[in-house]
């Protein structure tokens, strides 16, 4: 039943009035009210009208163990009566230093040294400079160029936004911070298309490197791997292996709608960053903590990276923390005299959001997160196969609890909606109608249309059955619209 309370009444109005929200057409709200969570328990959060919704979206790929959890917030209240505050300026705390142990003793490898920030773009950044700083102590100072994928976000910081390689976000902000090469991600529904060989209605722009082999791989995906892996390697040769400094790659890539990668894609990548001297740099700000169903997407899809950068599910929300993980390796010259990575932020590492974590990850090991995750998976993704039947669903992908569904024009053919029919169908449609059914997720055209799931990684069957009845009922509406 809904309810109004009369304190968050006006909560609308005073949001349209003052409140700036983040990537919103703030001009839609003006003949609507702005929706407005006020609380959460477990994997379901209300509304100002006491309307529940279930958290399709982990709040943004965040909210790993669900929301209205007293331990996490007792923990940071506890940490602020004893330190609320210190910087991690040439000083320690106990709580960052005991988290950066713990982190280490999940990491693959030797990826020991935890660098603090607030964020996954801070993290992101803080991995490109510190990939540029160590080739400058180390005698390489013409490696500074970055390489990562097109459609993929890594962040809104002028250098992760360079990496990012979605162009309605860049272009606002152009002339970005230069050396960003692209390359084709793995979509493998459209592996036989333009899209996945890196190609673009504007395909000379800036920071992008087209592919050009045409060969077309049918069910063969080890074969479509391979290609992806070297176009990686084609475009370290056309830059000059001397110049590249890291390859940026997310386990499964978020924007675009959750591309896993194929068979022996990550362990060839790792050979050609090898042969090159090139670093390799796993951008898990969403894939870590559970996402995937273990610690980190290196450990499921069993690469080794040189650097991991972390956020969202490392603190499930309750605080803002990231990390940038690095090597032993690239730790080693920062430890001569007078050597110091000149990069850091006033609350990276903050006691309170540090406490939260340890408390959080107190959480995933006691109430055994990642078996969950491990162990539901297949249901979550059947339930959502189960959707196949639908005319407008042409493809079903992702990994653990993470999960696109891409939506078609024609099965047969895989045509997808032009643009104004993109629009009609995502934000004229099927945005309002996901959440006046109960379900908070992502209907996101920044590759072709899909639709995201990436819920709390508590949830059980119960939700399953919601999330996959709700689709089914909207989305068929969705194709009797269109």
């Amino acid at each position: 039943m809904s309810t109004t309370n009369p304190e968050n009444s006006n909560l609308s109005n005073q949001a349209r009035r003052h409140l700036w929200m983040h990537f919103s057409r703030m001009a839609s709200y003006e003949d609507h009210e702005v929706p407005v969570i006020v609380r959460g328990e477990g994997a379901y959060v209300w509304d100002q009208h006491g309307k529940r919704y279930l958290d399709g979206l982990a709040g943004l790929f965040t909210s790993q163990i669900g929301h209205g959890r007293t331990e996490l917030a007792e923990a940071g209240a506890k940490q602020a009566e004893t330190l609320a505050y210190f910087p991690l300026w040439t000083y320690a705390h106990p709580r960052a230093i005991e988290l950066a142990e713990r982190l280490a003793s999940y990491t693959p490898g030797d990826l020991n040294r935890v660098f603090f920030t607030t964020g996954g773009s801070e993290a992101v950044e803080s991995a490109w400079k510190l990939a540029r700083q160590y080739f400058r102590l180390i005698g390489q100072p013409q490696r500074t160029k970055v390489i990562s994928r097109y459609i993929a976000y890594h962040g809104t910081t002028m250098g992760a936004l360079s990496i990012t390689g979605i162009p309605d976000l860049r272009i606002p902000f152009e002339p970005l911070v230069p050396g960003a090469i692209k390359v084709p991600n793995t979509n493998f529904y459209r592996a036989n298309t333009t899209f996945s060989l890196g190609k673009t209605p504007d395909s000379d722009q800036e920071g992008l490197a087209p592919g050009t082999n045409t060969e077309l791989f049918h069910d063969d995906e080890v074969a479509f791997g391979r290609w992806a892996a070297v176009e990686i390697e084609r475009a370290i040769l056309q830059e000059g292996p001397e110049s590249v400094a890291a390859v940026f790659l997310e386990p499964v890539q978020n924007a675009g709608g959750c591309f896993p990668p194929p068979p022996g894609y990550f362990q060839r990548v790792r050979e050609i960053c090898d042969r090159h001297g090139v670093l390799l740099v796993s951008d898990e700000v969403i894939c870590a903590f559970g996402r995937l169903g273990h610690w980190f997407g290196a450990l499921r899809y069993e690469y080794q990276p040189d650097i991991i950068t972390v956020a969202k599910g490392l603190t499930s929300g309750y605080a803002p923390l990231g990390a940038m993980i690095a090597s032993d390796r690239l730790m080693e010259p920062f430890l001569g005299p007078g050597a110091s990575f000149l990069h850091g932020f006033t609350f990276a590492g903050h006691p309170v959001s540090c406490a939260v974590a340890m408390a959080n990850l107190d959480v995933f090991e006691g109430e055994q997160i990642l078996q969950h995750v491990q162990a539901t998976e297949s249901a979550f993704r059947s339930a959502l196969e189960g959707l196949y039947d639908l005319p407008i669903v042409g493809d079903v992908r992702g990994a653990g609890y993470f999960y696109g569904i891409e939506l078609v024009k024609d099965k047969e053919t895989r045509l997808s909606f032009d643009d104004e029919e993109s629009e009609r169908l995502l934000r004229g449609y099927l945005s309002g109608a996901l959440f006046e059914a109960g379900l908070i997720c992502r209907a996101d055209d920044r590759g072709d249309p899909v639709v995201q799931l990436s819920p709390p990684l508590i949830c059980g069957q119960e939700e399953i059955d919601f999330m996959a009845s709700t689709l089914r009922e909207v989305l068929s509406e969705a194709w009797r619209r269109m």
